[in-house]
């Protein structure tokens, strides 16, 4: 694909999707007839524009699940943002391995990627596409815009608060960007659509400005828990900026632990609590597990049919001798398991004690003998097609189960990694890492005392807490265990026993398609 993201024109076909987007079940209304001008002409039309904005994040297209996607160059079923970012955040690390042979999949575990892996070039043009999304209908959404519509009054109060939240998506967006690529170019809603080639922005400098936005927002954005459920609120924001926190040192070079501590406590004492059951996070119906979401990518396997998202996390884990109606799906994809070092951090691989492990080990070799090889592994059942009475999704193809962006177990391991790395008095923080293993145990046998507390500990909790959702690669390079050969895993550089890479690998490189057609552009170094 060798033309620059923001050269993409948005044509009305790309912002026609009904505003119940925005809800657990989705209507997709195609006008690829109309002009972006007859769009936004009215009120409905921004609605409209805006369930694109957030619609992005679940679907892969118009038509869907195949047909006519949003990204060019990438098979549309695997050009879904969640699959995508799954992929490099899991499969580059200890918790995830692949059998299959897709062209470039195998390079993350063995974290030889190149700037032409065409999964890494997916996931930089799907993370763009949104940014450009957002950046026009916030452009579309100014006061200027609204004004020369005629639209005035509650219409264009509700207008602004849609752009307030694209202004969050897209921080969001930068946010993958500068974690996963570093750099990379950068543009605004100021910057017209393919006028000129963005510049280069640095890691620091999305930083800044990821900071800056949020906290420009932040008093914008509705109330926590107040918002229609999977819509950003004030708690998301407070939730990415308790995340940038956290990896701050990483990003800029200078700690902000107390930061993290900071938001991720605004993000707690805001009325969220844990749902009882651990194993119910991930389930068909999980769209009432709003005490402990804080923000959700909304799937419906009615209305949001593609390959990607909780389909691929639902069918790719299941193989070997596993029935797949057990997950509630018509058929297992013999895909993705994990290496042995995920469930060595459980006390048993039956959840028997800790119910977060979730693992098939019948039929399944602990040791990965080859990678290709399904039953090498064992299988993880964290995401099932099931609801939590026990019946099966609207679809056996496509799950219904959504997926958190944030939720509440992950601020309190933010509060409490960040209170001990700062210095801070860590008896709350003790307390939060404890309500996570009283609910994980179903009672205080597994509660720790206060010397057992330490970060390498919480590095482990990260592990059996959010396991399979997108945080590993993140958090081994924050703790210098990514690249090291201090800590080695299954395959980790393509070597059995595991072996150290060159440290460049911590973040992935622009892609080649990009740098040939941004002359503004410099490759991360190594690549």
């Amino acid at each position: 694909m060798k033309k620059n993201i923001f050269k993409i024109v948005i044509t009305a076909g790309f912002l026609s999707v009904s505003f119940a987007s925005c809800t657990k079940k989705l209507d997709l209304l195609p006008t690829n007839d109309v002009t972006a001008a007859q769009v936004y002409s009215t009120p409905a039309g921004y609605k409209q524009a805006f369930a694109k904005v957030y619609g992005s994040f679940a679907l892969t297209g118009n038509q869907g699940p195949a047909g006519n996607g949003d990204i060019q160059g990438i098979d549309e079923g695997t050009s879904d943002f969640l699959r995508l970012f799954w992929k490099a955040q899991e499969l580059s690390t200890d918790e995830a391995v692949v059998s299959w042979g897709d062209p470039g999949i195998q390079d993350f575990h063995n974290m030889n990627w190149s700037s032409s892996n065409p999964m890494l070039t997916g996931l930089y043009y799907r993370a763009y596409y949104q940014i450009t999304l957002c950046n026009d209908f916030i452009n579309q959404a100014s006061d200027a815009n609204l004004a020369s519509r005629g639209i005035t009054g509650a219409d264009a109060d509700a207008i602004k608060l849609f752009a307030t939240e694209a202004r969050f998506l897209r921080a969001y967006q930068y946010w993958v960007i500068m974690d996963l690529f570093g750099t990379g170019p950068m543009a605004t809603e100021k910057d017209a659509l393919g006028s000129v080639l963005p510049a280069q922005a640095s890691r620091a400098t999305f930083f800044s400005y990821i900071e800056s936005e949020l906290k420009a927002i932040e008093g914008s954005l509705v109330a926590a828990k107040a918002n229609e459920y999977g819509r950003a609120d004030k708690a998301a924001a407070w939730s990415l900026l308790s995340r940038i926190y956290l990896n701050a040192q990483v990003y800029t070079g200078t700690a902000r632990w107390a930061d993290a501590a900071i938001y991720s406590k605004k993000v707690i004492d805001a009325g969220y609590s844990l749902i009882p059951n651990y194993t119910q996070l991930m389930l068909a119906d999980n769209q009432t597990n709003t005490n402990e979401f804080i923000l959700t990518i909304n799937y419906d396997g009615l209305k949001t049919q593609n390959y990607g998202g909780t389909t691929f996390l639902t069918h790719a884990p299941v193989g070997g001798s596993m029935t797949a109606s057990n997950a509630g799906i018509d058929g297992g994809w013999a895909g993705v398991r994990t290496t042995k070092n995920l469930p060595a951090l459980f006390p048993d691989v039956t959840g028997t004690a800790d119910k977060r492990a979730q693992f098939y080990s019948s039929g399944q070799a602990l040791e990965i003998s080859d990678l290709t090889k399904f039953t090498d592994g064992y299988a993880v059942t964290k995401y099932r097609n099931v609801t939590k009475a026990g019946a099966n999704g609207s679809s056996l193809t496509f799950p219904d189960i959504d997926f958190p962006i944030f939720r509440l177990a992950e601020q309190y391991l933010t509060y409490a990694e960040a209170t001990l790395r700062s210095g801070a008095d860590a008896t709350l923080a003790l307390t939060y890492i404890n309500n996570l293993r009283t609910r994980a145990y179903g009672n205080t046998a597994g509660n720790i005392a206060t010397g057992q507390l330490t970060t390498d500990f919480i590095l482990d909790e990260r592990a059996r807490e959010l396991y399979w959702e997108g945080f590993r690669r993140t958090d081994l390079i924050r703790y210098n265990k990514f690249v090291e050969s201090t800590y080695l895993w299954p395959w980790k550089g393509g070597v059995k026993s595991g072996t150290s890479v060159d440290a460049y690998r911590k973040i992935y490189p622009i892609p080649s398609a990009d740098i040939s057609s941004n002359v503004k552009l410099v490759q991360n170094p190594g690549y």
